[in-house]
């Protein structure tokens, strides 16, 4: 009785954090049908977080990105020093807990996304971004490498006002470099629904034995 009574407080707690933060915009009639692993798995903190360690109190703050094949783009993020976790997933899209399936369907409109959690003493949130434009084509629209569809499309997925100005300035400056010929399609644009992929997909290439493949 005590788990079915925590579980109904959690369940409350997040419909009304979704509402407030206007994280899921489609009512409250539609959340109260959904389980509480669904909303869960809908539930993106837009604020920063703080985790407790054996050593006192450390920032984590989140980044989401979309480079094409989320395989390869979970591995870049894995090795960067302040990168505390990486999580496979879709995000961009409208329909509700989408399978890998739904996504690669093209009907979903979710890009494949790496959701990363770091912290901001170690790596910053403008290192993420120069590694994200150095590691994939941002001028190829929907496509990278030989992985074609909207699913594989560029973005930035930024959590708050503050990274949203920090992409959209390391954006400019990409285009103003001169580096492509091509305009930088890269779209910016506010995290919604992150849904995590299946098991089989997370840290694919280390499960693998791979540092990485490529991504652009």
């Amino acid at each position: 009785m005590h788990t079915l009574m925590d579980n109904e407080t959690r369940k409350q707690q997040l419909i009304k954090t979704l509402l407030q933060k206007g994280i899921y915009k489609k009512g409250a009639k539609q959340l109260y049908m959904l389980t509480l692993n669904e909303l869960e798995n809908i539930y993106v903190p837009s604020e920063k977080i703080n985790t407790i360690t054996g050593n006192g109190v450390v920032k984590v703050e989140q980044a989401t990105f979309a480079a094409g094949c989320f395989w390869g783009v979970e591995a870049l993020f894995q090795q960067l020093n302040g990168v505390i976790s990486t999580t496979a997933g879709f995000t961009g899209g409208e329909t509700i807990n989408p399978t890998y399936e739904d996504v690669y369907s093209e009907l979903t409109g979710h890009a494949e996304s790496v959701q990363v959690e770091y912290d901001p003493s170690l790596i910053s949130y403008e290192e993420l971004i120069e590694v994200f434009f150095e590691n994939h084509n941002p001028t190829s629209l929907n496509k990278q490498g030989e992985d074609i569809g909207t699913r594989y499309r560029s973005a930035i997925f930024f959590h708050s006002n503050e990274q949203a100005e920090i992409a959209l300035i390391a954006k400019e400056n990409l285009e103003r470099s001169g580096r492509f010929k091509k305009p930088v399609v890269t779209q910016i644009v506010p995290i919604t629904s992150f849904y995590r992929a299946d098991e089989y997909h997370q840290s694919y290439l280390a499960k693998r034995g791979q540092s990485s493949c490529k991504i652009s």
